[in-house]
């Protein structure tokens, strides 16, 4: 996806440019203290980004951009993600993430975000077990947005695939459009069906203050 934002390299000349002379950001997390992760919980943020903002804007019944499921990794909270352009260091590929809380909502990377909870926790376990699974065998990112090639993943069809793994089917046959500048994507699963799946309810939402 990093080559079609070239096209617009001299748009972020000057919004760089810019952003240098300001005050050095105070980050931070935007998930609240009191909300309480647990393992298979999707999360959703709306991210800070021009990539963000164009999956809100081909995701017309969404709010978010980006998603991940809880999961224990010995026995602390994380999330995993597929994501691109949030590399760990010098060198590192867009790849499926296990990222900390805070790291996942740092307000770099979040303005708002949510967390769902599925009810059956059995089923919410083997979900955040089958994603790790991804995880650990580094699947990169899938840049062309396909769920049918799961060698792959991109962030929903990462937590379609999980809990598909744990018997839940969260968004059926439904697909949509993915219009990135000069390319198409089709057969796409958006955050908005898996935030919008009946077997899925919110638990928390908040926004960076």
């Amino acid at each position: 996806m990093r080559r079609f934002i070239l096209l617009f390299l001299p748009f972020f000349i000057s919004f760089l440019l810019f952003g240098a002379c300001g005050k050095r950001r105070d980050l931070h997390s935007v998930l609240p203290d009191s909300v309480d992760l647990q393992v298979g919980d999707v999360v959703f943020r709306l991210g800070d980004s021009f990539e963000s903002d164009m999956v809100v804007m081909a995701d017309r019944n969404g709010t978010y951009s980006h998603c991940g499921i809880v999961a224990d990794s010995a026995g602390n909270i994380r999330i995993v993600h597929a994501v691109p352009d949030e590399p760990d260091f010098d060198g590192d590929v867009d790849r499926v993430k296990l990222d900390r809380p805070d790291m996942f909502f740092r307000n770099d990377r979040a303005r708002a975000g949510a967390v769902c909870r599925i009810n059956d926790t059995i089923a919410a376990r083997k979900a955040a077990e089958a994603a790790k699974a991804v995880f650990f065998r580094n699947t990169l990112f899938d840049d062309d947005y396909d769920d049918k090639d799961t060698t792959r993943m991109y962030c929903s069809e990462l937590v379609y695939f999980a809990y598909k793994q744990a018997g839940y089917d969260l968004v059926g046959d439904e697909r949509h459009t993915y219009n990135v500048l000069v390319r198409s994507f089709d057969n796409c699963i958006m955050p908005s069906q898996i935030y919008n799946s009946p077997f899925v309810h919110p638990v928390a939402l908040f926004a960076d203050n």
